[in-house]
């Protein structure tokens, strides 16, 4: 008898969780939204309203990619059962590991769909801005900060999302103090919430000659980002203080001889956004008004006290106590997420990028 066991029962777990897929998915309700949103497309005024009919379109091609996904998904779970079937059938265990391999492959398919919808938010499927803060720690934190900012790039990267950077001010000595980037795709927002918090770092320093171990850290703040016309907040130009000064970013000459960078104060909030990484100062002012449109309306649903712990939370003091994770390069190697537990000791693997499992806790939790 060749070993089949562990794949059979594989099988009936993936079949119980591409269950809850369904329900939770409603393939029927999805078809019919595709259905309605095509009425509505065959309309011949449909492009009239140009803005409104790219919404509708992208919608509809969101529905279409969800629902393909899950026909995918579906028929590779039948036909890794059939390729068991035969296995089994004909005790070849030169398929075991073909088996092997896509058993693995359709658990961590149908497990990131399972991820895919915990967000429920009204804006998780919105791109974010992230901006991250060097803490406590002078120059080791700010290369902690800048390790950081690679880890989510690298993160970015595997899920096929585009980053841009937007602002960056350089460390004194290494590192940076601060780096603000936008990303863009598919539930952004959704997922990188979960990161928003402060991350400590333990390690013997690179910068210290006596070798000694220390403890740093940086904030990371993740915001929704909206078209102009999102949501129902008015922005009066009176209460905005804009300053234009010398980018000093990469760029070229341009962006280094010209006063093109952009910082606008909202003078009833206090709230500052800036971009300086654009190639022109009204790039960079469009894109920060869409900073600031997010800002605003994050700060508006805090006030409703509706969804707080979802579209903001707490952001704490940048020290020791109110960290979310924590990564240890030494005596050991553990990156520990202090909010749900989730924990890996291959702390290489963290900080290039994988971060799934704590997004995924994250999100269970939450």
């Amino acid at each position: 008898m060749i070993p089949l066991d562990e794949y059979k029962a594989n099988l009936g777990a993936f079949e119980a969780q591409l269950n809850d897929c369904r329900t939770a998915l409603g393939p029927e309700s999805i078809q019919e939204e595709i259905q309605a949103l095509e009425d509505q497309m065959a309309a011949p005024d449909f492009w009239s309203d140009v803005d409104n009919a790219n919404k509708l379109t992208q919608r509809s091609r969101q529905l279409q990619n969800n629902l393909a996904r899950y026909n995918k998904l579906k028929s590779r779970f039948e036909d890794l059962g059939a390729l068991i079937e035969m296995a089994e059938e004909e005790q070849d265990d030169s398929l075991l590991e073909e088996i092997k391999t896509e058993s693995a492959s359709v658990g961590e398919a149908i497990a990131t769909l399972r991820m895919e919808q915990m967000l429920k938010g009204s804006y998780d499927a919105v791109n974010a801005v992230l901006s991250l803060h060097a803490g406590a720690g002078g120059t080791e934190a700010q290369d902690w900060t800048e390790m950081l900012y690679r880890m989510y790039t690298r993160y970015c990267e595997r899920r096929g999302w585009t980053v841009r950077e937007l602002d960056m001010l350089d460390g004194d000595e290494a590192g940076v103090k601060s780096v603000t980037f936008e990303v863009v795709g598919e539930n952004a927002y959704g997922y990188l919430k979960a990161e928003k918090g402060v991350h400590r770092l333990v390690r013997i320093s690179p910068f210290d000659s006596s070798g000694r171990r220390h403890t740093s850290f940086s904030s990371l703040d993740v915001t929704p980002i909206f078209d102009e016309d999102a949501g129902d907040i008015k922005i009066d130009n009176d209460d905005l203080r804009i300053d234009t000064y010398r980018s000093s970013g990469a760029g070229g000459q341009h962006v280094n001889k010209t006063s093109s960078a952009i910082r606008i104060t909202h003078l009833p909030t206090n709230i500052v956004v800036q971009c300086q990484n654009e190639r022109s100062q009204l790039q960079n002012k469009e894109t920060a008004m869409r900073m600031l449109r997010g800002k605003l309306l994050e700060l508006q649903e805090r006030e409703r006290e509706e969804q707080m712990s979802q579209i903001k939370g707490e952001m704490k003091k940048i020290e020791w106590g109110s960290q979310i994770r924590s990564y240890v390069f030494q005596p050991y190697t553990l990156a520990k997420d202090h909010r749900t537990g989730a924990e890996n000791g291959n702390i290489q693997a963290v900080m290039d990028g994988e971060l799934e499992p704590f997004i995924h806790a994250y999100l269970v939790q939450s």
